[in-house]
C-alpha cells in the first residue's frame, strides 16, 4: 500500500527555493536566450516586441532594460547564414547552371528569411549571454546571484 503525500508549496518557501537555486551556465543562459525566454528563470519571455528586449522579466523581475545587443547580433546572423546560403549557392550553379532570374527567384528570399528567422533568437543568446557575464549593466545582477 503506497502512500500518496501532496506539499502544496508556500510562497515563501518558493523564494527561499529560488534562493538556492543553482547557477546559471553561460550555456544554459545563452539557450534560454535563443528560445525567446529569460537567461534567469527560463520561464518570462525575453521580448515585448520583434526586437525589443522587455524591460524586465514577468516571471522573476530580472531587469533587462541595460542591455547591449546592438550590432553584435546581425553580424553573427550574417556569418551563420552567409556560410549556409553561399555554398548552397555555388552547389546548385555548379551541379544544374540555373538560369540568373531564378536564383534571384530562389536565393533572395531564402537569404532574407532566413536572416529574419535568426535575428531575435540570436540577439535572445546575446542578452543572456551579457547577463550571464555580467556585460553592460548586468554586473549588479551578476554579483547578486553569486553572493
Amino acid at each position: 500500500m503506497s502512500i500518496l503525500i501532496v506539499w502544496i508549496r508556500t510562497d515563501q518557501e518558493v523564494s527561499a527555493m529560488d534562493a538556492t537555486q543553482e547557477q546559471v551556465t553561460l550555456g544554459e543562459a545563452m539557450r534560454r536566450g535563443f528560445m525567446l525566454r529569460c537567461p534567469n528563470c527560463g520561464k518570462g519571455s525575453l521580448f515585448g516586441r520583434f526586437l525589443k528586449v522587455a524591460d524586465h522579466c514577468p516571471a522573476c523581475g530580472e531587469a533587462f532594460s541595460h542591455h547591449r545587443a546592438d550590432d553584435f547580433p546581425p553580424y553573427l546572423v550574417i556569418m551563420i547564414v552567409g556560410h549556409v546560403i553561399v555554398p548552397l549557392l555555388f552547389a546548385v550553379e555548379m551541379a544544374w547552371a540555373p538560369p540568373m532570374w531564378l536564383e534571384f527567384v530562389i536565393w533572395i528570399p531564402a537569404t532574407l528569411i532566413s536572416c529574419l528567422l535568426l535575428l531575435q533568437p540570436m540577439k535572445g543568446a546575446v542578452v543572456g549571454m551579457q547577463w550571464q557575464l555580467g556585460m553592460h549593466g548586468f554586473a549588479e545582477a551578476r554579483q547578486r546571484r553569486l553572493a
